[in-house]
C-alpha cells in the first residue's frame, strides 16, 4: 500500500512541478501564503485533464469561516464553476461562530458540488469537540478531512489524528496537513496513512521595484519537486518498517 501526496499549488509552474514529480492529487488554489484561496476559473481550467485529480479551493477570502450570506451565494458560485471547469472535488468549510461546524452552510455548499469529491478544510481545526464535528463531516458526505490534529503542525497534533483515525474506522480519510515534509514524519510511524497533504515548496526570496511597490513579498513560496520526491521516499519507508 502507498500513501496519496495531495500538493497544494498556485501558481502554473507549481502545478507542472507537482504532476511531474508525482503528485497523486493537486490542490489547487490561490494565495497560498495566506492558506489558499478560489483559484481563478482561468488556472481551474488550464489544471482540468493535467493526468491526476484536480480539487479546487473554495474560499472567497482570508480570515475566519463564518460565511455571510454574500459569501455564501459567491462560493456556491465558484463551486460551480469548478465543476464546469473540470474539477474533481472541491476544498470547503464553514464555521459558526463559536467554532463548530455550521451543517446548515456546508449542507447547501455540497449540495452545489454535483458528484465531486469532498474535502472539509481546516475549519475543521477550530473545532470545540473533534469527535462531534468527525462524525457531523461524516453525515454530510464528506470524504475527507484535511486537518493538523488542531495543532499548529499536523507533527504536534499527531496523537489527535491517531484518535480521529481510529474513531473514523474508514467511513472518513484523516488527511493530515500543516507542515508534513519528509523530516516531519516520525509522530505519524504506525498510522493508517492513507492520504497527506503538502506544499513540498520552498522560501523564493524577491527584491527590486516589485517588493517595494507592494506587488510581491519579499519573501514567497516556490513548489520543489525534489521535496516532493524526497516526501514519497519518506513515506514509502515509515510503511515497510
Amino acid at each position: 500500500m502507498s500513501v496519496l501526496v495531495e500538493v497544494c499549488v498556485d501558481t502554473t509552474e507549481g502545478l507542472a512541478e507537482a504532476i511531474r514529480c508525482g503528485a497523486g492529487r493537486i490542490e489547487l488554489c490561490s494565495a497560498l501564503d495566506i492558506g489558499g484561496l478560489t483559484p481563478s476559473v482561468g488556472m481551474m481550467q488550464r489544471a482540468a485533464g493535467a493526468g491526476v485529480p484536480i480539487y479546487a479551493m473554495i474560499r472567497p477570502r482570508p480570515g475566519h469561516f463564518v460565511w455571510s450570506p454574500d459569501e455564501i451565494s459567491l462560493m456556491e458560485t465558484d463551486i460551480e464553476a469548478a465543476y464546469r471547469a473540470g474539477m474533481q472535488g472541491v476544498v470547503l468549510g464553514a464555521s459558526q461562530p463559536d467554532g463548530r461546524l455550521d451543517s446548515d452552510v456546508l449542507g447547501l455548499l455540497i449540495a452545489r458540488a454535483s458528484n465531486m469529491g469532498l474535502t472539509l478544510n481546516r475549519c475543521f481545526d477550530l473545532v470545540p469537540d473533534f469527535s462531534q464535528a468527525l462524525e457531523q463531516a461524516i453525515e454530510l458526505g464528506f470524504h475527507r478531512v484535511l486537518t493538523s490534529g488542531g495543532e499548529r503542525t499536523a507533527a504536534e497534533g499527531a496523537d489527535r489524528l491517531a484518535s480521529l483515525m481510529e474513531q473514523a474506522r474508514g467511513r472518513i480519510t484523516i488527511m493530515p496537513g500543516a507542515g508534513i515534509t519528509a523530516e516531519t514524519l516520525a509522530p505519524f510511524r504506525g498510522l493508517p496513512l492513507r492520504d497527506v497533504h503538502a506544499s513540498c515548496s520552498v522560501p523564493v526570496l524577491a527584491s527590486g521595484r516589485v517588493v517595494d511597490f507592494g506587488f510581491a513579498a519579499r519573501v514567497g513560496r516556490r513548489t520543489d519537486g525534489v521535496r516532493l520526491r524526497d516526501l514519497r521516499a519518506a513515506l514509502a519507508d515509515i510503511l515497510t518498517r
